[in-house]
């Protein structure tokens, strides 16, 4: 018997590597066709010359002074921006672990509602609130435009849900019993919040803190709109030096910089994610979710909702009203305008924009799913240095330049058996790209969760891998597949930093047309572009309730 069990071991370990690998083959085969060779390409195309490899250009374009202020500008914003979310958001993923009160559900997607949109219109509110003519600007003639505050405040704006989703998806799951016990013992409510609920939370705000560095590091559309002349991060100048100077070789090092600096990021993310797994495994997952008690829990309520108020829900409002501000009066002049090809900026009426975006964003989708999808059911077992490497190849799409990605498909998808340069998929590759991050993110801790005993069960009657699937795992994972979508979707939607170069001019996309109508002088531009962004925002906002209503997990992670 126990030779037989020895033989059966080995024979089950080598049918669950094989099944892993055919899982992996498509997932790896993508992102080696579509990431990692437009990327090298456009680097190999900065710093080759006559078929010899310049690495001296490095050094040389890192002595420039430009350079040197703006790799410290993307560094010190980055960790402004962190520290400022984490201020203002912690309060809120305490409100939304522990406090049970009316309209939470639809706080709670008003919340996520920013993270979901283009960086584009994250500008593009902002600068209708605190620009030229803004909300603050009319009232008391205060301009933010030009300043590093308004894009700290908009990247708050865009990062605040992750601090409480993440943060607030394990504050819930924290025993409060354990802190009163300590308090029961006569330390103080400060003092049983330092030594018994911020250890166990750490691993959480470690994660959240690096995915809002990640996310702000690689800050594009926010500070291109916002920052001006004056303000660049590593992304705006790869692609001002890739599309405005035509200098391949400073972009590419600077490519590689970013490169270097987010792949010890998501080596630092995964550390936190292994430390939190096991720190989950240390506490209750069940709590009482209660209503504010006491006048001190009524005022961080109300507190936190109007921080909401104003950080959130105000620069979503001016966006609209700004939109309906036309010359004539309030109407709906500009979004009327969207109908005529007259302005010259593109070959087709903006609002063509709208049906462009909508195709592409499906097809990205589809593809996200079925890419994402396969890389999660590889990634369900967690063991091996070959699982964790797959994993954090799949993120790096999140911390790649966009700008590179786009590039590069010009540059590299031109000629067959890969020409797609004038084909319409090249947009929805791109933005499958920054999709499939999300989907496997989504539906990973549902098919962990999964008892794996069912899928042996499946097998042992017979069932083939592909059975098994369909028979076990689906029928628990389809709600999960459903908000994977939902969210591969509103993410293709607003992608930028790569469409703006692979997005032919006779079919925009929406955060391409509003950048280029913001390029443009003249008050119609600019109210056009504020009527593109709110019908973006609706779409996105639409997609986000959808999706909150049909989510299931008790932690509202991403």
């Amino acid at each position: 018997m126990d030779l037989a069990r020895t033989e059966v071991a080995p024979r089950k370990s080598r049918k669950e590597s094989a099944t892993r690998m055919g899982l992996m083959a498509l997932p790896v085969a993508f992102f080696a066709v579509f990431f990692a060779y437009p990327v090298t390409a456009i680097v190999a195309r900065g710093l080759k010359t006559d078929g010899a490899w310049r690495f001296g250009r490095i050094g040389e374009v890192l002595a420039q002074s430009d350079i040197r202020h703006v790799l410290w500008f993307t560094t010190w914003q980055a960790l402004a921006s962190t520290a400022l979310t984490l201020l203002i958001a912690l309060p809120g993923a305490y409100v939304f672990a522990r406090f049970d009160f009316r309209g939470k559900q639809v706080l709670r997607a008003v919340v996520t509602v920013p993270f979901v949109l283009p960086t584009v219109v994250v500008g593009t509110a902002f600068l209708a609130l605190v620009g030229r003519g803004g909300l603050l600007d009319q009232l008391w003639g205060v301009r933010l435009d030009t300043t590093v505050w308004a894009i700290l405040l908009a990247h708050v704006f865009f990062n605040y849900a992750v601090v409480v989703r993440t943060v607030g998806g394990l504050w819930s799951q924290l025993d409060p019993r354990q802190e009163e016990a300590a308090r029961m013992l006569g330390a103080s409510r400060f003092a049983a919040w330092r030594k018994v609920t911020l250890p166990a939370l750490s691993p959480a705000v470690a994660a959240a803190a690096l995915m809002v560095f990640l996310f702000t590091f690689t800050s594009f559309g926010v500070v291109q709109i916002l920052g001006g002349p004056t303000f660049s991060t590593l992304e705006v100048e790869i692609y001002r030096q890739t599309s405005e100077i035509f200098d391949l070789a400073t972009a590419a090092v600077l490519t590689i910089v970013q490169f270097v600096a987010v792949g010890a990021i998501l080596a630092v993310h995964a550390w936190t994610v292994r430390r939190r797994e096991t720190a989950l495994r240390l506490v209750a997952p069940e709590v009482t979710v209660r209503r504010p008690r006491g006048a001190g829990q009524w005022a961080l309520l109300g507190g936190v909702l109007a921080s909401i108020l104003v950080l959130l829900v105000l620069p979503l409002g001016v966006l609209v009203q700004r939109s309906l501000d036309a010359p004539g009066g309030y109407g709906f002049a500009y979004y009327k305008a969207l109908t005529s090809s007259d302005s010259g900026i593109f070959l087709v009426a903006p609002i063509a924009a709208i049906g462009n975006s909508l195709e592409y964003a499906l097809a990205a989708t589809a593809i996200a799913v079925v890419i994402g999808g396969l890389a999660a059911a590889a990634l369900t077992r967690r063991t091996g240095r070959l699982v964790r490497g797959f994993d954090a190849l799949l993120m790096l799409p999140l911390g790649v330049s966009a700008v590179t990605v786009g590039f590069g498909f010009l540059i590299a998808l031109d000629e067959p058996p890969l020409d797609l340069r004038s084909s319409w998929i090249l947009v929805p590759l791109a933005q499958a790209l920054v999709g499939v991050p999300f989907v496997v993110r989504t539906m990973l801790p549902v098919l962990r969760a999964v008892d794996g005993r069912l899928r042996e069960a499946a097998a042992v009657l017979g069932a083939s891998p592909w059975r098994v699937w369909r028979e076990v795992d689906l029928p628990m994972v389809r709600r999960a597949l459903l908000i994977a979508a939902g969210f591969a979707f509103a993410v293709s939607l607003g992608e930028f930093g790569a469409t703006v170069f692979i997005a032919r001019p006779d079919n925009p996309t929406l955060p391409v047309a509003v950048a280029r109508l913001l390029g443009r002088a003249g008050d119609l531009n600019y109210g056009q572009a504020m009527a593109l962004s709110t019908i973006l925002m609706v779409v996105c906002a639409v997609a986000l309730l959808l999706l909150e209503r049909i989510r299931t997990d008790r932690t509202r992670e991403f």
